[in-house]
Protein backbone atom coordinates (compact mmCIF):
# COMPACT_ATOMS: atom_id res chain seq x y z
CA UNK A 1 0.00 0.00 0.00
CA UNK A 2 1.31 3.58 -0.86
CA UNK A 3 2.35 5.72 1.95
CA UNK A 4 -0.57 8.21 1.24
CA UNK A 5 -3.05 5.44 1.49
CA UNK A 6 -1.40 3.97 5.39
CA UNK A 7 -1.29 7.64 6.31
CA UNK A 8 -5.06 8.35 5.22
CA UNK A 9 -6.36 5.44 6.97
CA UNK A 10 -4.04 6.14 9.98
CA UNK A 11 -5.64 9.40 10.67
CA UNK A 12 -9.01 7.65 9.80
CA UNK A 13 -8.19 5.36 12.80
CA UNK A 14 -7.00 7.94 14.89
CA UNK A 15 -10.25 10.32 14.67
CA UNK A 16 -12.66 6.99 15.31
CA UNK A 17 -10.17 6.56 18.32
CA UNK A 18 -10.78 9.78 19.59
CA UNK A 19 -14.37 9.39 19.26
CA UNK A 20 -14.33 6.64 21.13
CA UNK A 21 -12.63 7.74 24.08
CA UNK A 22 -15.16 11.14 23.86
CA UNK A 23 -17.87 8.66 24.54
CA UNK A 24 -16.09 6.82 27.31
CA UNK A 25 -15.06 10.24 28.96
CA UNK A 26 -19.32 11.23 28.48
CA UNK A 27 -20.20 7.95 30.01
CA UNK A 28 -18.23 8.42 33.22
CA UNK A 29 -18.95 11.86 33.51
CA UNK A 30 -22.70 10.30 33.68
CA UNK A 31 -21.70 7.42 35.73
CA UNK A 32 -20.48 10.14 38.48
CA UNK A 33 -23.57 12.36 38.43
CA UNK A 34 -25.54 9.49 39.52
CA UNK A 35 -23.20 6.94 41.13
CA UNK A 36 -20.73 6.86 43.73
CA UNK A 37 -18.40 4.50 41.81
CA UNK A 38 -14.49 4.87 42.91
CA UNK A 39 -11.89 5.06 40.33
CA UNK A 40 -10.34 1.57 41.16
CA UNK A 41 -13.55 -0.37 39.93
CA UNK A 42 -13.92 2.54 36.82
CA UNK A 43 -10.34 1.02 35.98
CA UNK A 44 -10.36 -2.86 36.99
CA UNK A 45 -14.18 -3.14 34.99
CA UNK A 46 -12.17 -1.33 31.44
CA UNK A 47 -9.08 -3.89 31.94
CA UNK A 48 -11.41 -6.54 32.08
CA UNK A 49 -13.69 -5.36 29.68
CA UNK A 50 -10.68 -5.27 27.12
CA UNK A 51 -9.76 -8.84 28.02
CA UNK A 52 -13.11 -10.32 27.26
CA UNK A 53 -13.58 -8.45 23.89
CA UNK A 54 -10.04 -9.60 23.06
CA UNK A 55 -10.89 -13.16 23.71
CA UNK A 56 -14.09 -12.80 21.86
CA UNK A 57 -12.98 -11.10 18.95
CA UNK A 58 -9.37 -11.58 18.19
CA UNK A 59 -8.36 -15.38 19.91
CA UNK A 60 -8.56 -16.86 16.40
CA UNK A 61 -5.54 -16.59 13.66
CA UNK A 62 -2.55 -15.24 16.06
CA UNK A 63 -3.58 -12.19 16.73
CA UNK A 64 -3.68 -12.28 20.42
CA UNK A 65 -0.95 -14.16 21.58
CA UNK A 66 -1.21 -14.11 25.22
CA UNK A 67 1.79 -16.08 26.27
CA UNK A 68 3.93 -12.88 24.51
CA UNK A 69 2.92 -10.53 27.38
CA UNK A 70 5.06 -12.29 29.54
CA UNK A 71 7.95 -13.15 27.63
CA UNK A 72 8.80 -10.17 26.12
CA UNK A 73 9.69 -7.03 27.70
CA UNK A 74 8.35 -4.01 25.69
CA UNK A 75 5.20 -5.66 25.85
CA UNK A 76 5.33 -5.99 30.29
CA UNK A 77 6.63 -2.54 29.89
CA UNK A 78 3.57 -1.25 28.12
CA UNK A 79 1.04 -2.91 29.83
CA UNK A 80 2.50 -1.76 33.57
CA UNK A 81 3.02 1.89 32.87
CA UNK A 82 0.02 2.73 30.83
CA UNK A 83 -2.45 0.90 33.57
CA UNK A 84 -0.61 3.57 36.00
CA UNK A 85 -1.10 5.67 33.73
CA UNK A 86 -4.82 5.25 33.05
CA UNK A 87 -5.56 4.87 36.84
CA UNK A 88 -3.42 8.28 37.25
CA UNK A 89 -5.53 10.13 35.06
CA UNK A 90 -9.03 8.62 36.86
CA UNK A 91 -7.50 10.20 40.27
CA UNK A 92 -6.55 13.67 38.99
CA UNK A 93 -9.57 14.27 37.88
CA UNK A 94 -10.96 13.23 40.92
CA UNK A 95 -8.59 15.70 43.19
CA UNK A 96 -7.84 18.29 40.68
CA UNK A 97 -11.15 18.70 38.78
CA UNK A 98 -11.77 17.56 35.33
CA UNK A 99 -9.88 20.73 33.37
CA UNK A 100 -6.57 20.60 35.56
CA UNK A 101 -6.08 16.91 35.13
CA UNK A 102 -7.21 17.17 31.68
CA UNK A 103 -4.76 19.71 30.52
CA UNK A 104 -1.80 18.21 32.53
CA UNK A 105 -2.56 14.63 30.80
CA UNK A 106 -2.69 16.10 27.65
CA UNK A 107 0.67 17.55 27.74
CA UNK A 108 1.84 14.32 26.45
CA UNK A 109 1.52 14.94 23.21
CA UNK A 110 4.62 17.46 23.54
CA UNK A 111 6.38 15.02 25.35
CA UNK A 112 6.10 11.87 23.60
CA UNK A 113 6.68 14.17 20.06
CA UNK A 114 10.51 14.29 21.85
CA UNK A 115 10.74 10.82 23.02
CA UNK A 116 10.17 9.79 19.87
CA UNK A 117 12.66 12.19 17.81
CA UNK A 118 14.88 10.78 20.40
CA UNK A 119 14.70 7.04 20.62
CA UNK A 120 12.77 6.24 17.11
CA UNK A 121 14.47 9.06 14.61
CA UNK A 122 11.10 10.62 13.65
CA UNK A 123 11.32 14.12 12.16
CA UNK A 124 9.73 17.12 14.64
CA UNK A 125 8.43 19.05 12.26
CA UNK A 126 8.25 23.25 12.48
CA UNK A 127 4.46 22.60 11.56
CA UNK A 128 4.16 19.75 13.91
CA UNK A 129 6.48 22.03 16.40
CA UNK A 130 4.17 24.75 15.98
CA UNK A 131 0.41 22.71 16.11
CA UNK A 132 1.29 20.55 19.42
CA UNK A 133 2.05 24.47 20.92
CA UNK A 134 -1.28 26.34 19.68
CA UNK A 135 -3.29 23.40 20.47
CA UNK A 136 -1.93 22.81 24.29
CA UNK A 137 -2.42 26.85 24.41
CA UNK A 138 -6.24 25.93 23.07
CA UNK A 139 -6.58 23.25 25.69
CA UNK A 140 -5.53 25.87 28.77
CA UNK A 141 -8.04 27.84 27.67
CA UNK A 142 -11.07 25.47 27.00
CA UNK A 143 -10.36 23.65 29.95
CA UNK A 144 -10.23 27.27 32.08
CA UNK A 145 -7.39 26.17 33.79
CA UNK A 146 -5.46 28.79 35.68
CA UNK A 147 -1.97 27.74 36.35
CA UNK A 148 -1.14 30.73 38.68
CA UNK A 149 -4.34 30.38 40.36
CA UNK A 150 -3.27 26.88 42.65
CA UNK A 151 -0.24 26.14 44.44
CA UNK A 152 1.48 23.40 42.44
CA UNK A 153 1.03 20.03 44.74
CA UNK A 154 1.02 16.13 45.12
CA UNK A 155 -1.48 15.57 42.72
CA UNK A 156 -0.61 17.71 40.23
CA UNK A 157 2.88 15.75 40.05
CA UNK A 158 0.95 12.29 39.72
CA UNK A 159 -0.66 14.22 36.79
CA UNK A 160 2.74 15.24 35.30
CA UNK A 161 3.84 11.61 35.95
CA UNK A 162 0.96 9.83 34.19
CA UNK A 163 1.49 12.39 31.32
CA UNK A 164 5.37 11.05 31.02
CA UNK A 165 3.79 7.59 31.40
CA UNK A 166 1.66 8.24 27.91
CA UNK A 167 4.10 9.73 25.97
CA UNK A 168 6.40 6.55 27.25
CA UNK A 169 3.29 4.25 25.93
CA UNK A 170 2.65 5.57 22.75
CA UNK A 171 6.54 5.29 21.81
CA UNK A 172 6.54 1.86 23.25
CA UNK A 173 3.49 1.19 20.85
CA UNK A 174 5.35 2.28 17.62
CA UNK A 175 7.77 0.25 18.40
CA UNK A 176 5.92 -2.88 19.03
CA UNK A 177 4.47 -2.31 15.71
CA UNK A 178 7.39 -4.19 14.58
CA UNK A 179 6.78 -7.70 15.83
CA UNK A 180 3.51 -7.43 17.59
CA UNK A 181 -0.15 -6.90 16.40
CA UNK A 182 -2.51 -4.50 17.76
CA UNK A 183 -4.36 -7.12 19.81
CA UNK A 184 -1.05 -8.09 21.74
CA UNK A 185 -0.22 -4.64 22.46
CA UNK A 186 -3.61 -3.68 23.83
CA UNK A 187 -3.69 -6.61 25.75
CA UNK A 188 -0.18 -6.20 27.63
CA UNK A 189 -2.40 -3.00 29.06
CA UNK A 190 -5.58 -4.82 29.96
CA UNK A 191 -3.11 -7.75 32.02
CA UNK A 192 -1.11 -5.28 33.64
CA UNK A 193 -3.43 -2.80 34.35
CA UNK A 194 -6.12 -5.59 35.48
CA UNK A 195 -3.37 -7.10 38.28
CA UNK A 196 -2.62 -3.36 39.34
CA UNK A 197 -6.08 -2.35 40.19
CA UNK A 198 -7.93 -5.74 40.50
CA UNK A 199 -7.22 -6.06 44.78
CA UNK A 200 -7.58 -2.35 45.49
CA UNK A 201 -10.98 -2.61 44.24
CA UNK A 202 -11.97 -5.46 45.69
CA UNK A 203 -11.34 -4.31 49.14
CA UNK A 204 -13.23 -1.22 48.81
CA UNK A 205 -15.98 -3.04 46.62
CA UNK A 206 -19.29 -1.55 47.26
CA UNK A 207 -21.63 -3.14 44.53
CA UNK A 208 -23.18 -0.52 42.38
CA UNK A 209 -26.71 -0.93 41.04
CA UNK A 210 -27.28 -2.38 37.48
CA UNK A 211 -27.63 1.18 36.02
CA UNK A 212 -24.12 1.93 37.05
CA UNK A 213 -22.95 -1.38 35.75
CA UNK A 214 -24.85 -1.07 32.64
CA UNK A 215 -22.61 2.58 32.43
CA UNK A 216 -19.12 1.07 33.65
CA UNK A 217 -19.08 -2.00 31.23
CA UNK A 218 -20.59 0.96 28.24
CA UNK A 219 -17.76 3.22 29.22
CA UNK A 220 -14.95 0.30 29.12
CA UNK A 221 -16.33 -0.51 25.58
CA UNK A 222 -16.01 2.65 24.36
CA UNK A 223 -12.02 2.60 25.69
CA UNK A 224 -11.69 -0.57 24.28
CA UNK A 225 -12.31 0.53 20.97
CA UNK A 226 -10.56 4.20 21.46
CA UNK A 227 -7.83 2.05 22.64
CA UNK A 228 -7.48 -0.56 20.05
CA UNK A 229 -7.96 1.90 16.91
CA UNK A 230 -5.03 4.17 18.18
CA UNK A 231 -3.09 1.43 18.66
CA UNK A 232 -3.72 0.13 15.26
CA UNK A 233 -3.66 3.88 14.14
CA UNK A 234 0.62 4.66 15.50
CA UNK A 235 1.48 1.41 12.64
CA UNK A 236 0.60 4.13 10.32
CA UNK A 237 1.33 6.97 11.92
CA UNK A 238 4.29 8.71 13.61
CA UNK A 239 4.19 9.85 17.56
CA UNK A 240 3.92 13.26 17.16
CA UNK A 241 1.21 13.56 14.63
CA UNK A 242 -0.92 10.45 15.55
CA UNK A 243 -0.88 11.95 19.32
CA UNK A 244 -1.47 15.48 18.40
CA UNK A 245 -5.28 13.99 17.28
CA UNK A 246 -5.94 12.91 20.36
CA UNK A 247 -6.09 16.57 21.45
CA UNK A 248 -9.53 16.31 19.53
CA UNK A 249 -10.75 14.49 22.77
CA UNK A 250 -11.00 17.09 25.18
CA UNK A 251 -12.74 19.12 22.42
CA UNK A 252 -15.26 16.36 21.92
CA UNK A 253 -15.81 15.98 25.68
CA UNK A 254 -16.65 20.16 25.89
CA UNK A 255 -19.04 19.99 22.78
CA UNK A 256 -20.22 16.57 24.50
CA UNK A 257 -20.82 18.56 27.70
CA UNK A 258 -22.85 21.36 26.06
CA UNK A 259 -24.76 18.54 24.19
CA UNK A 260 -25.88 16.56 27.06
CA UNK A 261 -25.47 18.21 30.29
CA UNK A 262 -26.70 21.94 29.25
CA UNK A 263 -23.07 23.32 29.54
CA UNK A 264 -22.30 26.89 27.74
CA UNK A 265 -19.07 27.97 26.17
CA UNK A 266 -17.66 31.03 27.47
CA UNK A 267 -16.14 33.27 24.76
CA UNK A 268 -12.62 31.70 26.24
CA UNK A 269 -13.00 28.66 25.71
CA UNK A 270 -14.61 29.08 22.36
CA UNK A 271 -10.93 30.89 22.09
CA UNK A 272 -9.42 27.61 23.10
CA UNK A 273 -11.84 25.02 21.19
CA UNK A 274 -10.66 27.46 18.01
CA UNK A 275 -6.90 27.20 18.71
CA UNK A 276 -7.09 23.29 19.06
CA UNK A 277 -8.72 22.72 15.76
CA UNK A 278 -6.64 24.80 14.11
CA UNK A 279 -3.59 23.36 15.79
CA UNK A 280 -4.68 20.29 14.51
CA UNK A 281 -5.68 20.94 11.16
CA UNK A 282 -2.14 22.93 10.78
CA UNK A 283 -0.24 19.93 10.91
CA UNK A 284 -3.26 17.51 9.16
CA UNK A 285 -2.98 19.64 6.11
CA UNK A 286 0.61 19.96 5.65
CA UNK A 287 2.04 16.87 3.79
Amino acid sequence: MSAPASVRRGLGLMFGSAVAFVANALLIRALGAGYAVDSWLLSTVRFAVGLAVLMLFFRSGGRFRFGHLYRNPPLVLRGIVGGIGVYLYYLTIVHLGAGRATFISNTYVAMAGLMAVVFLREPLTPALGAGSVISLGGLVLLTSVDLGSTATGFYDFLGVLGAVSSAVVVVTIRQLHRTEHTATIFGALCLYGLVFCLVPAAVGFAAPGAAAWALLVASALCASAGQLLMTRAYRDLPVARGSLLQMLVPLGIAAGGAACFGERFTPRELAGAALILGGTLLTLLRR
